[in-house]
């Protein structure tokens, strides 16, 4: 069968588009592949296949009754075909219907038809056929868009076998396990095809009726049954058509039901499975899961604890515990016995699990501090864990400096005070050996510490901060970098003067240079690197920093008074936009009050995160100064400081046009 699978999909037996650019041998083995797969042949291949090879043996349902878990996650992914001979002849099947689906349609659409109306619960034959059938137009479903109303098709005939009431019965030719309850065969491959169907053709009106079913199903005396619905209530929550809204009336009790599938079955992998499908109902449910979770959370540690030698299904809790974090929001702080703990473990380089844990386990750190409500000892303690995770420097780096700003964001003083130094120590080894990328996301970190707190920020990182004056003098070549060290430079250069001064003396040492003639030299970097800037926040903020510099009896910032100029009427262009309401001109970075978003269903609420990140922009100068008011005041500072005869003599330094529009945005002031 493997052999015919790979003559079938070979495509050195195509010839080319083009005739002549063909092969001589692959004209052959097109020819001879040709006069193979006739019309007679494909049509009996076809039906010996679904009819022979995809009915379910003596041995496969001897199986589902003495072990119906291993029945129902018996592996059928990734390489299986190459050596078990069920998704063997599945994928052959496959591939010979997607390479001549125009001759294999019709003869799958007749065995669907032949099949139609009741079963004779009696003919264990025909259940067996139906079944394989079934199974054939599930595999098949995105070759048979064209070819099957499924809508109809659930309507008339599915529902109706998923409601046919409970037999026994004995299967011929199978051992007397007097034994099998007959119809499921049928129930479990329904609810298996639907799951194949609903992201290729299931209109969404029938979902509700299919969350029904689910329900009903549920609740089968058979676990096998059980476990494929739940399989299919994975593929119907996750596909792009689900609606919260749709699926609300049912959550509750499908989660109940959920749960306790998860405590019936005994297996790892069908834990897992199970786990994999709470957690998605969690996912796409959100905080509307907040009132059902109550018996999960508590069952959860136990399953960890139970979970000690199975790191996959421990994997598969890590994940079920970042969408509950999620779904809970800052209720999520009532978890931290346990989630604490699962934590530091998983992301702790020198406990044997991490290999297994450490992405989930980092997932799961950072969600927790961006739901977290505020601080607590604990959480604080576990970043013990991470300068060994920035010493690996490996893939996760992102993940690692993200959960960095969220200590940042959630508690920078005390964060800071306890670990900014070895953390300082971490980034500056990064540093040395990481790509620009890389760079730019560690400097980034520094740059919202200094955000949020710019006096400690500054105190802390102050053995940093010399390699961004450096990098900002010396004109660093890669624009996203530079970009960077200048946002670095402009907060410390507006929102912690004295630091930015004390900070020019010891570079002025070290370049052996005047104190004037460096500063001269980083504005002058500063005004000719403004186009690496891109981000309008940037832009803004290097015109605020420049413009503190201002009034200034420095003969050195009056030299470099033009391009100061030149830059805050470029950044006056980015951010200057027309009210409205009333005609005039106004900073569209402005930020006065802090509005909760209204959300529609499918919307995620913000994090406690996303509360803080907005309140500390409503503190922050690019935010909360008014650029055009700000040079106004500053210019007028100047004038006063020089008189007008100075500063007209200042002011033609600027070239007209550039006075011009700076005049236009300062009218009315």
């Amino acid at each position: 069968m493997n052999l015919i699978k790979t003559i079938v999909k070979n495509d050195a037996y195509k010839p080319c588009k083009n005739i002549e650019d063909s092969k001589p041998e692959s004209l052959e083995a097109h020819k001879i592949k040709t006069a193979f797969f006739t019309h007679p042949t494909l049509t009996e291949i076809g039906r010996r296949l679904v009819s022979h090879y995809f009915l379910l043996t003596a041995e496969e349902l001897a199986m589902w009754e003495e072990d119906p878990e291993g029945f129902a996650v018996e592996e059928t992914g990734g390489d299986s075909w190459k050596y078990s001979l069920r998704p063997c002849t599945e994928v052959l099947f496959l591939d010979i219907f997607h390479n001549y689906s125009q001759t294999l349609t019709p003869v799958l659409l007749e065995m669907v038809l032949n099949l139609q109306g009741p079963t004779n619960v009696e003919d264990s034959v025909q259940l067996l056929m139906k079944d394989a059938v079934y199974n054939a137009v599930g595999l098949a479903a995105y070759e048979l868009f064209d070819n099957i109303d499924f809508d109809q098709w659930f309507n008339n005939q599915l529902l109706g076998e998923l409601q046919v009431s409970h037999h026994r019965y004995k299967l011929i030719g199978s051992p007397p396990p007097s034994v099998v309850q007959r119809y499921k065969l049928i129930r479990r491959r329904v609810i298996w095809l639907i799951g194949q169907w609903i992201s290729v053709k299931f209109k969404s009106d029938l979902r509700p009726l299919l969350y029904e079913v689910v329900l009903n199903l549920m609740q089968d005396p058979d676990l096998v049954v059980r476990i494929e619905t739940a399989t299919t209530l994975k593929l119907t929550v996750d596909d792009f058509e689900f609606r919260t809204e749709q699926f609300l009336p049912y959550l509750e009790s499908i989660f109940s039901l959920l749960f306790q599938l998860l405590q019936q079955v005994t297996e790892c992998d069908t834990k897992m499975q199970v786990l994999h499908v709470i957690s998605c109902v969690i996912e796409r449910v959100n905080i509307q899961i907040r009132p059902y979770v109550g018996c999960l959370v508590q069952y959860l540690p136990l399953l960890w604890k139970q979970s000690e030698e199975h790191n996959m299904l421990r994997c598969a809790i890590l994940t079920t515990l970042i969408h509950l974090v999620q779904g809970l929001g800052a209720e999520s702080k009532n978890l931290y016995p346990f989630l604490l703990p699962v934590i530091q473990l998983s992301t702790d380089v020198s406990q044997p699990p991490h290999v297994y844990l450490l992405e989930d386990g980092l997932e799961l750190w950072l969600v927790t501090l961006e739901n977290s409500p505020a601080i607590t000892p604990e959480l604080l303690r576990i970043f013990q864990n991470m300068s060994a995770l920035l010493e690996l420097s490996s893939e996760n780096l992102r993940t690692c400096l993200q959960i960095v700003n969220a200590y940042i964001y959630l508690s920078a003083t005390d964060f800071l005070q306890n670990y900014a130094e070895g953390l300082c120590r971490s980034f500056c080894n990064l540093l040395k050996d990481i790509t620009n990328e890389g760079q730019v996301q560690v400097l980034k970190v520094v740059e919202v510490a200094l955000k949020v707190s710019p006096v400690l920020g500054a105190h802390m990182f102050q053995p940093l901060l010399p390699s961004v004056f450096r990098g900002t003098v010396d004109g660093e070549r890669y624009p996203v970098v530079m970009s960077t060290y200048l946002g670095i430079m402009g907060r410390v250069l507006l929102q912690n003067a004295s630091f930015f001064s004390s900070l020019l003396t010891q570079m002025a040492s070290e370049y052996n240079q005047e104190i004037g003639q460096l500063l001269g030299g980083v504005i002058e970097m500063w005004v000719d690197r403004m186009d690496n800037i891109t981000q309008p926040e940037r832009r803004k903020l290097s015109s605020l920093a420049l413009l503190s510099l201002l009034p200034s009896d420095n003969s050195v910032v009056q030299e470099k008074f033009c391009g100061i100029i030149n830059i805050c009427v470029e950044a006056l262009h980015d951010v200057m936009t027309e009210d409205s309401d009333t005609g005039t001109l106004k900073d569209c970075m402005l930020m006065s009050h802090f509005e909760e978003p209204k959300l529609t269903d499918d919307e995620e609420p913000p994090t406690e995160q996303d509360k803080r990140k907005k309140l500390l922009a409503l503190e922050d100068p690019v935010h909360s100064v008014s650029l055009q008011q700000y040079a106004y005041e500053k210019l007028k500072a100047q004038q006063a400081l020089m008189g007008d005869q100075g500063f007209g003599a200042l002011m033609e330094t600027v070239d007209t046009e550039i006075v011009r529009q700076l005049q236009e945005f300062l009218q009315g002031l």
